[in-house]
């Protein structure tokens, strides 16, 4: 009885080390891939950031240009 549980237990470590786990070249191409598409997520967030900023600069330009228009214009 005591071989066949020696047996069971021998057999089930080789199946345990046998699945292993990601080896850790693996671990960091998936770390790396994160990182890029974390910082390409950030790079579009301040790309929009900035376009916003520059959409609304130009809005106000364009706002306090008509009103110098209508401020320059003759009175009827």
């Amino acid at each position: 009885m005591k071989k066949v549980f020696a047996i069971f237990a021998i057999a089930g470590l080789i199946a345990t080390a046998s699945c292993g786990g990601k080896s850790t070249e693996e671990q960091a191409a998936a770390d790396s891939i994160a990182a890029a598409a974390a910082a390409d997520s950030i790079a579009a967030v301040e790309a929009a950031a900035a376009q916003a900023a520059a959409d609304s600069a130009a809005a106000a330009a364009a706002a306090q240009a008509a009103a110098d228009s209508a401020a320059a214009a003759p009175a009827k």
